[in-house]
């Protein structure tokens, strides 16, 4: 789902855009990655020190809320036909959904906090092999956002980076992500983080007569 080094990122897990046959992340070294206490990882990337990346909490759901709105409606700009339109309780219904996610067992909600606030989030999960869609076991990260005045501090590279460590470390070394056809920063960022194109969803609405 899209940010570049902050800019809006989201890979829709409501519907969401369609997914690539054997997508492939070259993620980092893990040994860069150095654990600081429970759930909270410090990578070596361009963000500042204040900057802590951490599993999500229960505490943080309204922030989800709010920043998964605001991707809602960031998407739904890009095109008002493919994406969900949000209501005006768009922030609730995100949190709730995060919400229920974050207890299970192959999914992982990482935020971003810096001075005691979160700036960002990454939503990412585990999915099985599937013959439907021509891919093994893989990581898909669903979600991932970061509040505008956070961006152009290397915070989205270091939520999209937190993710993969996670799903590597589950033995999955396949991670995959959508992104909307016009979020191009987006797409700029993941490249720089070694993602490559794999698939192209392609939409086309017809309007059905209920009446006939």
């Amino acid at each position: 789902m899209n940010l570049a080094d902050g800019e809006m990122a989201h890979v829709l897990a409501l519907g969401g855009i369609h997914r690539g046959r054997h997508d492939a992340l070259s993620p980092r070294s893990p040994a860069s990655w150095k654990p600081r206490g429970s759930g909270v990882y410090s990578h070596a990337m361009n963000a500042p020190a204040s900057v802590i990346v951490r599993r999500a909490e229960e505490r943080d759901l309204p922030a989800l809320g709010r920043l998964g709105a605001a991707l809602m409606r960031l998407h739904y700009t890009f095109d008002r036909d493919r994406f969900l339109a949000p209501s005006p309780h768009a922030e609730a219904g995100y949190a709730r959904f995060l919400g229920m996610q974050r207890g299970g067992d192959d999914v992982a909600i990482f935020v971003a906090e810096r001075d005691g606030r979160v700036v960002g989030y990454v939503y990412a999960g585990i999915e099985p092999k599937s013959w439907k869609e021509l891919r093994d076991v893989a990581g898909f990260i669903h979600d991932v956002v970061v509040d505008e005045d956070a961006r152009d501090a290397g915070i989205g590279a270091r939520l999209v980076e937190a993710a993969a460590e996670w799903i590597v470390a589950r033995g999955v070394p396949r991670v995959m992500l959508w992104t909307a056809e016009h979020n191009t920063a987006a797409q700029r960022l993941f490249a720089r983080l070694g993602f490559r194109r794999t698939m192209v969803e392609m939409t086309r609405e017809q309007r059905i007569d209920r009446h006939g």
